[in-house]
């Protein structure tokens, strides 16, 4: 089976990168040096500290490890230093040669120890100066990872999701660094802000419209998500099912995102908004619009005719979704969800990641596809979405 790859950028619009044990202290100003996240060794482990609090295991952040073999997800996320993952995890050039043997032009990354939307930090740090500074230091150096990359590695920056002004001063900030998008936490009433359907973000949502800038919700990206997460398995599982349970049931976590975003009215008032569901797949999209219809019919009939649209209507015009493991009836789903909807994904170097050849993988299920849909979902989407 061959994939209608001639001439076509393949893009990845979701991938980790493990952050640096220097990254905020080598960009920290003197009198923050000792209180920005930073590396200390407890008990032979190293562990990441933020003004003299435990932030968490500083480990190589994926399952690749450096010989390239896949690990078990169990062990190397809790006991794998950055001595052990894959070079591609954390440095750039090595990354480069990830993506040229995988056949990706470019990827779309988030981050991995503060947090999938930016909530540790955001709940940890207590001081608001120093937090929104860890933030900052770290959309900067996104920003220089962007650039050194020549565009090849487009980071999603994180906004300081407890204040709406300063969200939207940020915003604008990543914007003029050329970054292409922002990544927020599902729950900012986790970490002090308004919940996302409250109209206080309006102005969020009007500044991302303007500059362009498709807002992120990664799965697992709030407190209240990964407080979840520990409770979906029952306590008798073995840890490897736990896991395994847990990272399917984030999937559909990510309906509760979407259903919210729909039904908010932000939509309506803010139409040219465009909004990701990371690392979710698609295949529960068409079953939650369909029951949001009628559920809305159901309940809330007033509520819904004030609606300009129909909520199943608002996805295929706002929102997208990525895909990677999918395969069952994938002509149905994706006409279902929309074509113009889904981009491709491969998680590098999480669980579940498509490695090493990733395009070899999915080739034998995207070939049930017509050849100008297979194209749309490897890339033009995602090129049209991050203006590449």
């Amino acid at each position: 089976m061959t994939l209608a790859l001639e001439g076509l950028r393949v893009v990845d619009a979701d991938t980790h990168l493990t952050e640096a044990h220097d990254l905020w202290t080598k960009r920290a100003p003197a009198e923050f040096a000792d209180r920005v996240p930073h590396v200390v060794e407890v008990d032979g482990r190293p562990m990441w500290y933020v003004d003299g609090a435990e932030l968490g295991f500083a480990g190589g952040g994926g399952v690749i490890d450096r010989q390239g073999g896949k690990g078990r997800a169990a062990e190397a996320l809790f006991e794998w230093t950055q001595d052990q993952i894959h070079l591609g995890a954390f440095d750039i050039e090595a990354r480069i040669g990830v993506m040229d043997d995988s056949g990706v032009w470019a990827q779309v990354c988030f981050p991995n120890s503060i947090g999938l939307g930016g909530q540790g930090i955001s709940d940890i740090v207590k001081d608001p100066e120093l937090r929104l500074l860890c933030l900052q230091i770290y959309n900067d150096a996104m920003a220089e990872v962007q650039a050194d990359s020549g565009r090849r590695l487009l980071p999603m920056p994180v906004l300081p999701a407890w204040d709406v002004d300063a969200a939207v001063a940020e915003a604008r900030r990543v914007a003029a660094l050329d970054l292409r998008g922002v990544n927020i936490t599902s729950d900012p009433n986790d970490v002090g802000g308004p919940d996302l359907a409250n109209r206080a973000w309006d102005p969020l949502w009007e500044a991302c419209s303007e500059l362009q800038l498709p807002v992120h919700f990664h799965i697992g990206a709030s407190l209240t998500t990964m407080t979840y997460f520990g409770t979906y398995p029952w306590e008798s599982q073995d840890e490897d099912t736990k896991l395994a349970i847990g990272g399917t049931l984030l999937f559909i976590g990510n309906a509760r995102v979407v259903t919210n975003i729909i039904l908010s009215g932000m939509l309506d008032r803010h139409p040219h908004l465009k909004m990701v569901s990371v690392e979710s797949g698609v295949g529960w999209i068409p079953f939650i619009l369909e029951a949001l219809d009628y559920e809305m019919s159901e309940n809330a009939p007033e509520q819904l005719a004030a609606l300009e649209m129909l909520p199943s209507e608002y996805f295929k015009r706002n929102l997208y979704a990525t895909f990677w493991f999918e395969k069952n009836n994938l002509p149905a789903l994706v006409d279902a969800v929309g074509a113009d909807s889904i981009l491709f994904e491969t998680d590098f170097p999480h669980p579940t990641c498509l490695y090493p050849k990733p395009l070899d993988t999915v080739a034998a299920k995207m070939s049930t596809l017509a050849p100008e849909v297979q194209r749309k979902i490897l890339g033009e989407n995602a090129q049209r979405l991050y203006r590449l």
